[in-house]
């Protein structure tokens, strides 16, 4: 499953994450790499818990002209 995340870079140096897909699904670190890690860890503590509440999961479609289509 792949979700899009969005980056950015904060007045402290930390760079913040999130996840449009996940509504609340945010995250940080010090480096690009702990930032990824950690909403990688936020996004299945979500995904875990909608599935135990029985709710949908949601899906992304990539649209665009990248790489990857």
């Amino acid at each position: 499953m792949k979700f899009a995340i969005t980056l950015e870079l904060d007045e402290d140096g930390y760079t913040v994450v999130s996840c449009p897909a996940s509504p609340g699904c945010h995250s940080q670190g010090k480096t690009r790499e702990e930032a990824i890690t950690n909403i990688m860890e936020a996004i299945q503590g979500y995904v875990v818990s909608m599935r135990k509440h029985g709710e949908p999961v949601p899906s992304i479609t990539v649209v665009g002209d990248g790489p990857n289509n």
